[in-house]
């Protein structure tokens, strides 16, 4: 037989193993304990259980999550091996009004530093993983982040060179035209001449425009052909820019995770302790 007696108030349930064959004594503490929790005292104790669960008085199992405290509200029955248990938990006294105020109060109270307790568990482990995911993103990163840098080299170095082409090129157009004008021609046979060059380079200007929806800016032109350089070189590398890019998306977002993780509010801390890191 399996009997519930109250002692310190706090019910102790007293059942025969099955393979010892003596009387065993369970202690639950109702408002933390789980029906899951007491069978796995059960088969903990006695290694020949191989099959223990709880059965309402209707037939229907009584889930292992299920607290303690409401599974001793109403007779149930407990299935060790297969040999059914029907148990009848004893009435309780009735309390006083003030001492069930009291009762509620240090349930409340328990089930806040249970909650606490597994918080902290649980930001422990989420740091720990968040960690890990860092280390593995930084690895994953690091050969890439050098092929980035060496390809932003080379794109750097060929983006100066054509700017000071451009230059070269204009300087030489420009002693040219005066050449023509003061040694060669006049400026009669020459101004005609001018006007359609800067007429022709109008036209170009306005064809980028067309092309890039963009005004000549020389900035932003300057980024534009930078950036024609690096992805030439990156397809010619194998450079993934979006596995780079998400790989960058993923790290930022577990940084960010991991800081907000260790925020002193989430992490408890007293106000002292807050100020003192500060």
């Amino acid at each position: 037989d399996v009997t519930i007696n109250y002692r310190h108030r706090l019910p102790v349930i007293t059942l025969t193993l099955p393979t010892r064959s003596e009387r065993c004594q369970f202690t639950i503490k109702p408002m933390v304990t789980t029906v899951g929790a007491f069978l796995q005292d059960v088969q903990r104790e006695d290694k020949g259980i191989e099959r223990v669960e709880v059965f309402a008085t209707d037939g229907s199992k009584v889930s292992d999550a299920t607290l303690m405290e409401v599974l001793l509200m109403n007779d149930f029955k407990l299935v060790i091996n297969n040999t059914a248990y029907s148990v009848s938990p004893p009435v309780k006294d009735k309390l006083s009004s003030e001492h069930a105020t009291e009762m509620e109060d240090i349930k409340s109270l328990v089930h806040r530093l249970f909650v606490a307790l597994h918080l902290e568990d649980h930001q422990i482990r989420k740091e720990r993983e968040l960690l890990q995911k860092l280390d593995h993103l930084k690895e994953e990163l690091l050969p890439l982040e050098q092929l980035k840098t060496r390809i932003m080299d080379s794109a750097s170095a060929k983006t100066s060179r054509l700017l000071w082409v451009g230059l070269a090129l204009m300087s030489t157009q420009g002693g040219a035209l005066a050449w023509l004008t003061w040694w060669v021609y006049s400026w009669d046979i020459m101004e005609p001449v001018t006007y359609f060059i800067t007429y022709g380079s109008a036209m170009a200007f306005y064809a980028y425009f067309v092309l890039t929806k963009q005004d000549y800016i020389y900035p932003d032109a300057k980024d534009r052909q930078f950036l024609h350089y690096f992805y030439r070189k990156s397809k010619k590398q194998h450079f993934n820019v979006e596995r780079y890019n998400k790989l960058k998306e993923d790290l930022a977002e577990a940084e960010e995770s991991l800081r907000r993780l260790r925020q002193p509010l989430r992490l408890r801390l007293p106000i002292q302790e807050i100020s003192d890191k500060d």
